[in-house]
């Protein structure tokens, strides 16, 4: 008999998972900010779980450089450099790149749908101008962007990055550009993706990473 069609069992997430979803969140919020310590009989509790899971949800974040080991001290939220953030967009703009080759190559209708609704969101954000639901919505065509390529190793390294990049903005609050400025770049992102132009494309995207570097890093020396 083929295996096709055949039902089984539906693989569940763990515990370990799960609280990792809910440190990142936090970390990439600010709610545990950068250089926070964090404790584990604390956290077990204030999460509701027991230590074992809890240590190898920090184990993972440790691994993916959200969080880093001091000898004696324990973890800490990893704080963020001026290279650490031209890092960090240099990673995106290779995965993100990458996605975008797919992308135009592929199924760019598709690509268009699940991606206008970010922008939707987007210029909903920038007309009230909330930061946060800007940020949210700047994070999740990103995120859509990466997964529409059907890649999922480059979803997966584009999920730390996006936290990475997350924390940059909650610790520059005022290195975020202009509303208008955001939506009209997101705007001509989903334009390119729509006009199968790949060349306008990567040239877009590029200058999207490397003015956010600009930005932030130019903010950084202004607050020092």
């Amino acid at each position: 008999m083929s295996a096709r069609g055949r039902l089984s069992p539906v693989p569940r997430r763990s515990t370990a998972e799960l609280i990792a979803d809910q440190l990142r969140s936090a970390i990439m919020y600010g709610s545990l900010a950068p250089g926070d310590q964090l404790g584990e009989v604390d956290l077990a509790a204030r999460l509701g779980v027991s230590r074992g899971p809890l240590r190898e949800a920090m184990q993972r974040l440790s691994q993916e450089g959200l969080l880093r080991s001091e000898r004696h001290r324990g973890l800490f939220v990893r704080e963020l450099t001026p290279d650490d953030v031209r890092d960090i967009y240099v990673a995106r703009l290779a995965v993100e790149r990458a996605a975008c080759e797919l992308v135009v190559r592929g199924n760019r209708g598709e690509a268009v749908a699940r991606l206008t609704p970010a922008v939707e969101r987007l210029a909903e954000a920038a007309g009230t101008g909330d930061r946060d639901e800007m940020s949210d919505a700047d994070q999740e065509f990103h995120r859509t962007l990466v997964s529409c390529s059907g890649n999922t190793r480059l979803e997966r390294m584009a999920q730390t990055l996006l936290v990475e990049t997350r924390m940059c903005l909650a610790a520059m609050q005022q290195a975020y550009p202009e509303p208008g400025e955001l939506l009209e770049e997101h705007r001509r992102i989903l334009d390119a993706i729509a006009d199968g132009d790949e060349e306008r494309l990567l040239e877009l995207i590029e200058a999207h990473m490397l003015e956010a570097v600009e930005r932030i890093n130019g903010e950084a020396a202004g607050d020092s």
